[in-house]
Formats: C-alpha cells, sequence, structure tokens
C-alpha cells in the first residue's frame, strides 16, 4: 500500500516550510512500512523532473525545463501536467494500492483535480491545513463570499482534514465539519537532523533567526533592534540572519542594520540548502523565532520552532498563536511578547550571562521535539486515523 503527498504548495526535496512537513511526512509513512511518493504539481522549470531523496520517490508532472515562447504549447504543456500526473498516480496505484491522497494546495481547481483522482482510484483524500483557510479572503465583502464558497466546497470534498493547529480544528467544527473528520497534526521534526557532527559555520558565537525575512510577516525588525540594543555589551557575539527574502526587503533589512550601526556584527545570508541550515542551527548559541500576532500567526504553528528546539540550543521565541500551549517562559524555552524590543534584548541579555543554565531549558526544549512533535509520533496518528489495520 502507498501513500501519495500531492499539491502545488511546495517543491522537493528543497524548499520552504512546507517543504519540510511534506520530508516529514513521507518519512514517517515509510518508517511505518507504507511507501510513500511525492508529486509537486506545481508549474516549475527543472532540469530534473524526478528523483529519489532520502528513500522518498517524487516526481513533477509539469515535466518541461524551460518556459516555452509560445502561448498556446504553454496552455498545452499546463494541460498535458494533469494528463501525466493520472497516468503516474494509476502507475503508483497498479504497483502498490494507494489507500490516500494527501493533498496541499489553496487552488480549488487542484483541489477538485485531486477529488477526482481519489474516487477515480478509490482512496481517501486528506486535506493538509497549516494556515488559515481565509486569510488570503480578507480584502471587502465580495472578496469574503468568493472565499467562503471556495471553503464550503472543499471542506466538503475530502475524507479528513489534517489541522496544524486546535485553532484550525475549531474553525472546521465551527463551519460544520464533523469531529471524525478532524485530526490535530502539529508541526513536526525529524531530530535526529540534528545530531550530526557537522563543522561549524563560523569562528565566532552568534544568534540565529532562519525563517522568512520579513518584516510585515515575520518582524524581523524587532530582532535586529534588540540585538542592536545588546551588540555593544556582547561584542563578541554576532546576528546571523537566514532565509528568503525579496530584494526590497533586504534593501530595507541592511538599511535598518547600518543605521544601528551594528553590520560589523550582522552577517545577512544568501540562500542555503536545506542541509546548510541545519548546520548553521545546530552551531547557534542562541536561536529567536520572530512573527507578527495576527490571523495567519494565530491559525498556524511555525515549523521552524520545532527544529529549533530539536537542537538543544536556548530557543527564544514570541507568544503568537498557540505556542504557549507547549512552551512555558523559563522550563523549556523563552518567551516575550510580540513587538516587545525590550523584552527581547532582556531575554537575549539574560541568556548570554546565564548560559549553562539556559542550556538545560534548551535541553528540556528538545524533548517536546522527541516526543509531541516527533515526526514518527505523528504520522503514525496520521495511519491511525486512517485505520490503516483494517486495510491490511
Amino acid at each position: 500500500m502507498s501513500i501519495i503527498i500531492f499539491g502545488d504548495l511546495f517543491s522537493f526535496p528543497e524548499g520552504n516550510a512546507a517543504t519540510n512537513r511534506v520530508h516529514t511526512y513521507a518519512k514517517g509513512f515509510i518508517e511505518h512500512g507504507v511507501s510513500t511518493h511525492v508529486i509537486c504539481f506545481a508549474n516549475e522549470y527543472r532540469t530534473l523532473n524526478n528523483g529519489d531523496y532520502d528513500g522518498i520517490k517524487y516526481y513533477y508532472p509539469f515535466d518541461q525545463t524551460s518556459r516555452n515562447k509560445y502561448f498556446v504549447i504553454r496552455r498545452f504543456q499546463k494541460l498535458r501536467k494533469y494528463i501525466n500526473t493520472i497516468t503516474l498516480m494509476k502507475k503508483i496505484n497498479s504497483a502498490n494500492k494507494i489507500i490516500a491522497i494527501n493533498i496541499w494546495t489553496n487552488s480549488l481547481t487542484t483541489h477538485i483535480f485531486a477529488y477526482f483522482l481519489s474516487c477515480k482510484l478509490g482512496t481517501k483524500l486528506l486535506i493538509e491545513c497549516s494556515e488559515h483557510p481565509l486569510r488570503n479572503y480578507q480584502k471587502n465583502y465580495f472578496v469574503e463570499i468568493i472565499g467562503h464558497i471556495k471553503l464550503y466546497i472543499e471542506s466538503r470534498l475530502n475524507d479528513g482534514i489534517l489541522c496544524i493547529s486546535n485553532y484550525l480544528i475549531n474553525f472546521y467544527r465551527n463551519h460544520g465539519i464533523k469531529e471524525n473528520k478532524l485530526l490535530l497534526i502539529p508541526s513536526t521534526v525529524d531530530s535526529n537532523r540534528f545530531l550530526n557532527n557537522s563543522p561549524k559555520p563560523f569562528p565566532f558565537r552568534y544568534i540565529g533567526y532562519f525563517g522568512s525575512l520579513t518584516i510585515k510577516r515575520d518582524n524581523v525588525d524587532s530582532l535586529i533592534k534588540a540585538f542592536a540594543q545588546i551588540a555593544i555589551k556582547h561584542t563578541d557575539i554576532f546576528l546571523i540572519l537566514g532565509g528568503f527574502c525579496s530584494e526590497q526587503e533586504k534593501k530595507q533589512i541592511q538599511k535598518l542594520i547600518m543605521e544601528f550601526e551594528i553590520n560589523s556584527q550582522v552577517n545577512l545570508l544568501n540562500y542555503l540548502s536545506r542541509q546548510e541550515i541545519i548546520r548553521y542551527m545546530q552551531h547557534s548559541d542562541i536561536l529567536v523565532m520572530m512573527r507578527t500576532d495576527d490571523l495567519e500567526a494565530q491559525a498556524s504553528y511555525p515549523s521552524k520552532l520545532a527544529e529549533y528546539l530539536a537542537t538543544s540550543k536556548p530557543v527564544i521565541s514570541v507568544k503568537v498563536g498557540e505556542i504557549t500551549d507547549f512552551l512555558t517562559d523559563g522550563v523549556n524555552a523563552f518567551l516575550v511578547e510580540p513587538a516587545d524590543i525590550n523584552g527581547l534584548a532582556e531575554k537575549l541579555d539574560f541568556v548570554l550571562n546565564n548560559y549553562q543554565s539556559s542550556c538545560k531549558i534548551g535541553e528540556r526544549g528538545r524533548r517536546l521535539a522527541d516526543t509531541i512533535f516527533n515526526y514518527k509520533v505523528q504520522t503514525k496518528n496520521i495511519l491511525n486515523f486512517l485505520k490503516i489495520d483494517e486495510l491490511n
């Protein structure tokens, strides 16, 4: 039997936070004895359109290496993507019965296509929900109506919804979805990936932030301002910022660093591979999780926070969403209010001045990565949700 992870919200094997979650799902299913295939449905131009990573087979049915200059041919290529996917799914199903399709998409068209595939193959369809379903439908009343219609259709055309937070569980429950179709799957992490003895990237001590480098959504400016308050006192400590950001936001961040005259103690990294990010996390002295307290933060749970905890290093996080359901200030992490620059500076200073005792708190944080956020625990919960024993 096999499971298909299918969607256009992620690339594989390299990509964003969704990619990390897909990887933990796939690895967990395989280790529980279920063959797993990852199908990336986005229209990406790639030189390699299928492969095997960490024992996980992945495919790009769009199967194009470059953009054609003719509009009609591009439309045909997109149509062929659907045909390629159907052919691929049939092939996998013939070799190893597909018991579930796990769909990751914001597109109603992609969702309906996945529902069609599940009906055709006689398998279950599970929605992955890691963000608020209506977050992109807040502009005006007309847009909100469209969002609610889309939500109604998607929430009915499935056999189950995997929610990253209790907020989303309650959201769907309040929209008429039965309890037996909802399953809480918090952040997932393979903590063993953070135990490798990789070489240290820098000869100096540093505070690390690794994730989206945005000001509006991730509040990176607050971290820079807080670091500026302690940089004079802790001249041997650097701030390392790693992650994707647009050229416009990169300029804003660089300008802010220059304004506070801390450019000699701050490194803004370029794109890093997944393995490189892990190495930078492993050797950080402190890891900081930033986020703005908005609708997205209330509904989701940051995947990078579970990864931070897996390093056993002291973690400082803002208190947004359901973070306080798992973390307690001074017990397994250090918590501050969102956008509290002074409070963040005080926490950074405290951890640096009390590093040995802070590392013990970091070790207690890792226990969450080994238990609640453990990928094998959570993928087993998904298989139980699918009543996998009844299918054997």
